[in-house]
Parts: C-alpha cells; sequence; structure tokens
C-alpha cells in the first residue's frame, strides 16, 4: 500500500511560519489598506466642487429703510434680520441706546415709536418703515434738557447710567400715556384714568426697566416731580 503523507505532518516551514514572515506580511497588508487613502488625499480638489462660504450673510439682499429718527430723515440699506437697536447703533450712529440683554428683559434699548415705547432689541428695522423714532439724542431740544432728563439730574436717578437712555424713554414715554389716559396693573379701575400717579403707578409702569444699580427710588422721585410740575 503507497504511503500517503498527513497534511498535519507537513514542512515545519509550511505550518509554523517564521516571526520574519509574519512581520513582512503584515507589514505589506498595512502598506497595501493605506495606498488608497494617501492617493486620496493627494487628489487636487476640483475646481466644480462646491466651497463653503466663508461670509454667509453676503448673500442675504439689503433693503432701503426710511425712517425718521429724532426729527431727521435716514434711509438705510439694510438686511431684513437686522433689527431697529442694530440699525440706530450701527447705521445711524446713535449709540445713546444701548443693548443689554439683546432679549427684551432689561429696557436698555427702549425707544419710542410713533409714540409708543417698544424694546428695539426685539423688533426688525423694516417693520417700522416711515416711522417716527425717538432715541434719549432726541430728548432734549435745542440744547435744552427735557423735563424728565433734568429730573432725572436733580434726584441722582442713575449711577452707571447704562441703563439711564432706555429708563428715561420709557419715563417720557409713561408720562404721554398717563396724560391719555392710559390705566395700568396698579390702577385700581381701569375703565378709569387714575386720579394721580402715585409711587406704586410709577414703579408698575416703569417696572419693564432694569436698574443693576438699585436706583429705583431716585427714579420714582424724578418721575414724580415731572408729574407735580405739568400739574401745576
Amino acid at each position: 500500500m503507497p504511503h500517503t503523507t498527513d497534511s498535519t505532518t507537513s514542512s515545519p516551514d509550511i505550518a509554523k511560519p517564521s516571526r520574519r514572515r509574519f512581520l513582512q506580511s503584515a507589514a505589506a497588508a498595512a502598506a497595501v489598506s493605506t495606498a488608497p487613502l494617501a492617493h486620496a488625499q493627494q487628489q487636487p480638489i476640483s475646481a466644480e466642487a462646491p466651497t463653503p462660504s466663508t461670509n454667509p450673510s453676503a448673500a442675504a439682499p439689503l433693503m432701503p429703510v426710511k425712517l425718521t429718527i429724532n426729527g431727521h430723515p435716514y434711509e438705510m440699506q439694510l438686511e431684513a434680520r437686522t433689527t431697529l437697536l442694530d440699525a440706530l447703533r450701527e447705521y445711524a450712529s446713535l449709540t445713546g441706546t444701548k443693548k443689554g440683554c439683546d432679549r427684551g428683559q432689561c429696557g436698555a434699548c427702549t425707544v419710542i415709536a410713533n409714540g409708543r415705547r417698544i424694546n428695539s432689541c426685539l423688533t426688525l428695522a423694516v417693520m417700522h418703515e416711515g416711522e417716527s423714532i425717538t432715541t434719549v439724542e432726541g430728548l432734549a431740544t435745542a440744547q435744552t434738557l427735557s423735563p424728565i432728563q433734568a429730573a432725572f439730574i436733580e434726584h441722582d436717578a442713575f449711577q452707571c447710567g447704562f441703563c439711564t437712555p432706555g429708563q428715561l424713554c420709557s419715563a417720557t414715554a409713561l408720562l404721554d400715556e398717563f396724560r391719555a389716559g392710559d390705566a395700568s396693573a396698579a390702577t385700581a379701575d381701569v375703565r378709569f384714568r387714575p386720579a394721580h400717579l402715585s409711587d406704586d403707578e410709577i414703579r408698575e409702569r416703569m417696572s419693564g426697566n432694569i436698574c443693576r444699580c438699585g436706583a429705583y427710588p431716585n427714579i420714582v422721585s424724578a418721575v414724580r416731580t415731572v408729574v407735580a410740575i405739568n400739574k401745576a
């Protein structure tokens, strides 16, 4: 009977590859697997390949916005997403209006739009096309302070002054609202104009303006003084 060789008894070189052969095989396999990646990294970027824009806002169209600010006409080219606050500060260069929280919580950006006080950080400039805007720069006339400005100085109704422009605009509108008969949450009977502006009325009507220095008692005193002058 012819002799057959079992596969388990094959040559030691075949059954047990040497350490050198193993390392050579592993190195060759690694080189083959990384070659496509290296080739891809060396490929030049196609001129037709889309590249991300470095200035996304450049594509936003501009539109003309006409405003009357403190009695002067302004025509600005603005993006539709520009807030009234940014339009006043960055385009009209009226930096008296302050950017505080930029989310309608502090009142530092308060201005008067068509006789109504608003937070300019919460509204878009395009929404006020053709309107009349009054900022803190427009409260004084002919180098003469408005009554509320003079009262703030007399009663020391500010400290750091950052919130003061918004406080002044809000107090100015408050007095107009009271003269027009507008009620507030502190009015005993909202069906009727309050007989006078009590301290509670003033505090409630000024509650949308935060003073982080805590000058609230002096602010109330300043407003109360102007109310008394108007009655005289």
